[in-house]
């Protein structure tokens, strides 16, 4: 996905919005640590840490139904599932 947006000035330095669809396809958050580089004149933004690192809470937190499809958990017992 691709999009055109402006840089603006934000005190002593530059910004950029990130639109919402852009973030949940780069799976970015709010308060996510990014680290931040140049390579061939490209800004590459990447996440610090992995999923690994998060507690299921915090997966759960993150789950978006959107990026699989409409999928919803499942939040009570359907067969033989043992909770």
């Amino acid at each position: 996905m691709a999009t055109c947006l402006i840089i603006r000035k934000w005190g002593n330095n530059l910004g950029v919005r990130l639109p919402a669809t852009i973030a949940n396809e780069a799976r970015l958050h709010a308060d996510q640590e990014v680290r931040l580089s140049v390579e061939h004149g490209r800004v590459i933004v990447e996440p610090i840490g992995t999923t690994a690192d998060l507690t299921l809470e915090d997966r759960l937190t993150l789950f978006n139904p959107a990026l699989h499809g409409g999928e919803a958990m499942a939040t009570e017992r359907v067969g033989a599932e043992v909770w």
